[in-house]
């Protein structure tokens, strides 16, 4: 087999020993980790992390039908990061009962969905019985779809709480009927991080640590990194090697999903927030550094649409899905549905040319649709000849 054209351009870009590794699937050092996000050319990364995603994935795009819960937005953490918080005394708290998260669900009930994705902020007041309830609320109303609920860092208040183990506080979740974790509260790393940004909250030790319990009790997770503030290269590496270290142990992990931070109504606004290139460089950089995790996802709505799309070839195979309702980086009183329909859903794959698979929160596999260009894509063949 000859040079190609990518050997060249590859060569061109000073990444000939990484995409060597790439082609022979060895593992990935640090230092080349730090090379990936430092690198200028950006597409040379996109190549070589597509060639992974391919060889994993081929031309599949995980999408689900899925619907977001938000159980309560009062938390004591004071993350200066977040807009979607209240603190305890603020009059716009909200905590949603167990019929109130009934009734959410039920106004979306001629939809199919086979997910529920629910989080919520840490509540000092919420008692450890009303975390089993609105579980068991959820599987009332849809006992088919697969629940995913609370990170890592609810799930250590939820213990203690409970003043029980973790493992024996989520397998009691677990019987209630939680199918899997989301993974989000991760944020970077770091202690100068967590230290900056978010120090009343559990840090990446403990983080670590509940995920690698929830994995040994049969709960699969995904995993997160929020990105774009104040974090620096070297911790967004060592962020990824840890997680990769945890995988290797555990194979727990079902997905990473990279995090655009949004700085409107944060603590910290008057930084610019993530670009594009940086969205597709995490993207990127995931695919290549995580090569035991199976999947990397694009979260749209985050992301928007265009950029997940473009993401489909630079190393992520998911963009999660419907979500219906969010307000973890929206104004929750003007903004707070986001939604997208299957129909659009398949439409954005189409476009981007690859395949679309539905499936659920665990990633069995529920239906593959055939791929459908949307009208303003298609060619008029009659028409073109005539003309």
């Amino acid at each position: 087999m000859g040079v190609t054209l990518f050997d060249t351009l590859i060569a061109k870009a000073g990444l000939t020993d990484i995409y060597e590794k790439v082609i022979h699937e060895e593992r990935l050092s640090s230092d080349d980790g730090l090379r990936l996000y430092q690198h200028p050319d950006l597409s040379a990364i996109g190549f070589m992390a597509n060639l992974q995603r391919e060889r994993l994935h081929g031309d599949k795009v995980y999408f689900v039908r899925n619907q977001h819960l938000n159980y309560t937005n009062i938390c004591n953490k004071g993350c200066l990061f977040c807009s979607f918080y209240a603190l305890p005394k603020d009059p716009k708290g909200y905590v949603l009962s167990p019929e109130q998260i009934q009734e959410r669900m039920r106004a979306y009930a001629d939809i199919p969905i086979s997910e529920i994705h629910m989080v919520g902020g840490v509540n000092p007041k919420l008692p450890y019985e009303y975390y089993i309830d609105i579980v068991k609320a959820i599987k009332e109303v849809r006992p088919d779809v697969s629940l995913k609920a609370f990170t890592m860092i609810e799930l250590e208040q939820i213990r203690r709480i409970g003043k029980k183990p973790m493992d024996e506080t989520l397998r009691e979740l677990k019987k209630a009927g939680i199918d899997a974790l989301p993974g989000g509260g991760a944020e970077v790393f770091s202690e100068r991080v967590h230290e900056e940004l978010f120090h009343a909250k559990s840090d990446s030790d403990k983080w670590l640590e509940t995920a690698r319990t929830a994995h040994q009790v049969g709960l699969p997770s995904n995993a997160t990194m929020l990105y774009g503030h104040v974090e620096q290269t070297e911790e967004k590496v060592y962020h990824l090697t840890r997680l990769r270290e945890l995988q290797d142990e555990t194979n727990g992990f079902m997905s990473f999903i990279p995090l655009s931070w949004h700085p409107e109504q944060t603590a910290i606004d008057h930084l610019p927030g993530p670009t594009g290139q940086m969205d597709l460089r995490e993207i990127a950089v995931a695919r290549l550094m995580l090569d035991n995790i199976p999947h990397i996802k694009s979260f749209w709505i985050m992301n928007t649409p265009a950029v997940t799309q473009v993401g489909l070839w630079y190393g992520a195979d998911d963009m999660d899905g419907s979500v219906l309702e969010y307000e973890i980086t929206r104004d929750p009183d003007t903004d707070r549905m986001q939604a997208l329909t299957q129909t659009q859903m398949l439409d954005m794959i189409a476009e981007a040319g690859r395949q679309p698979v539905e499936r659920d929160a665990l990633y069995r596999v529920l239906d593959v649709p055939e791929p459908v260009l949307p009208p303003y894509m298609q060619v008029d063949t009659e028409r073109s000849i005539t003309a």
